[in-house]
């Protein structure tokens, strides 16, 4: 199994592959050794879209000189384009959309009956539950529990409404038998992802909230973290923001995707915030966790994006000082309100902008980064560092997996998924370096 694309996709993946390990398959991760590969793919935008093609053409390779007999591919790109895809690849055997993966089992069975090309792709409106296998990926004592599938926020620039439906909050008693499960197993972290996570419990009967979810999730003995993914400006109320000051195990941790800060922008981008909303709300997480690490995604190059715009963003960034930072070029995606929308911006002025984006981020992320020199920081132990076997690396409770920076302990002893407590001795533009605390 080989999954693109965001964490979200991950935990599909991890759910196909506990149906298939149910059902008796071995898993192997050497790819020249599988007789079935699957690529569970993004679609999101163009790089995306292209990273998901040369996987799929690199892997219908070992159909040559592996053992693969059946090449399939799952997720977004599928259910954006089947038809397409149909006729360009044919060196795939199954392709199954967002709402058929759980069938991925049953699915390869009706496939060994049928020497043509199959497709799985029906309405997007499947929410997986605690019921269902799940075969986790991620090191043992970390995992994404996904809270919600799909979205209704409608930005004129996103193809995830049409690709993964309108927005489904599980239940909370589903959430929160996954969560023990997941704890008796070993984990200690627990990342809350969702399109976006703040609509939470808005479609469901009672309306049970974000907020109810954490309380319950930090009565949870053995958990010890708790991060919030992908939070939409206007859902973060005030109690959300007292719920993460308050209870211990949430980490002062915040990702919440601004997008721009122009307001003309914003409101061609179909954003619900303004620029004083977004203002606002930064200085009032600050002065309630001054403590907080903020992280955000921007998109430069949005159609009618002007030099002015984009300086009122370049400002905005070294002004407020994010202590993560993602840029995107604008993607123009086909189908999208925005790909229609005139004053289109060229891959050259976009590409520019978003390096100078980058390069004022890297002087503040350092900035950031010296200010914890002397400090203490509540780490997670990783392993080996990469760079070398004389260190440990690890994550500080500032620092989600796979996209923030990492922490290097030059002194000191730990087993993985211990969490100790590092002084800071020292920092880059973005990682850290520490000793560990006796």
């Amino acid at each position: 199994m080989v999954s693109l694309g965001c964490p979200k996709n991950l935990v599909d993946a991890e759910v196909m592959l506990g149906c298939l390990a149910k059902d008796q398959y071995e898993i192997t991760t050497d790819e020249h050794d599988a007789d079935i590969i699957i690529v569970n793919t993004c679609s999101f935008i163009k790089e995306a879209k292209q990273e998901s093609i040369d996987t799929i053409l690199d892997l219908a390779d070992r159909k040559q000189d592996g053992n693969c007999k059946l090449l399939v591919v799952t997720g977004c790109l599928p259910q954006r384009y089947q038809e397409e895809l149909a006729k360009e690849l044919p060196e795939v055997d199954i392709f199954v959309g967002t709402g058929d993966y759980p069938r991925i089992a049953e699915i390869i069975a009706e496939k060994r009956q049928s020497d043509e090309q199959l497709r799985y792709v029906g309405d997007p409106n499947f929410v997986y539950d605690e019921t269902l296998p799940r075969l986790k990926s991620s090191p043992a004592y970390t995992t994404y529990l996904k809270i919600a599938e799909g979205c209704s926020n409608c930005c004129s620039y996103c193809v995830i409404p049409s690709l993964r439906g309108a927005f489904r909050s599980r239940p909370l008693d589903s959430l929160l038998q996954e969560a023990r499960e997941l704890v008796a197993s070993g984990v200690k972290e627990v990342n809350l992802i969702a399109q976006d996570v703040t609509a939470y419990g808005r479609d469901l009967p009672g309306r049970p909230s974000l907020e109810t979810l954490i309380k319950e999730l930090a009565a949870l003995d053995g958990l010890q973290w708790i991060r919030l993914l992908y939070a939409y400006p206007d859902g973060i109320t005030n109690s959300l923001i007292q719920t993460i000051k308050e209870e211990e195990k949430v980490c002062k941790y915040l990702d919440i995707p601004i997008q721009h800060i122009s307001d003309p922008v914003l409101k061609r981008m179909n954003r619900r915030s303004s620029e004083a909303e977004i203002r606002a709300l930064i200085e009032k997480l600050r002065e309630e966790i001054p403590d907080i690490a903020l992280r955000t995604s921007l998109i430069v190059g949005f159609p009618g994006e002007t030099e002015e715009d984009f300086r009122k963003l370049l400002h905005y960034v070294e002004e407020v000082q994010f202590d993560r930072l993602g840029v995107f070029c604008y993607s123009r995606e086909e189908g999208t309100p925005a790909a229609e929308m005139p004053d289109q911006v060229s891959e050259r002025l976009k590409r520019e902008r978003h390096k100078k984006l980058m390069r004022a981020q890297a002087r503040v992320s350092f900035k950031r980064n010296r200010r914890l020199i002397d400090t203490t920081e509540q780490v997670i132990v990783e392993g080996l560092s990469d760079e070398t076997d004389l260190l440990l690396k690890g994550r500080s409770s500032r620092q989600a997996p796979d996209i923030d920076g990492q922490v290097y302990i030059t002194a000191g002893s730990a087993n993985v998924g211990d969490i100790v407590t590092l002084r800071i001795t020292d920092s880059s533009d973005y990682d850290l370096i520490g000793e560990i605390v006796a």
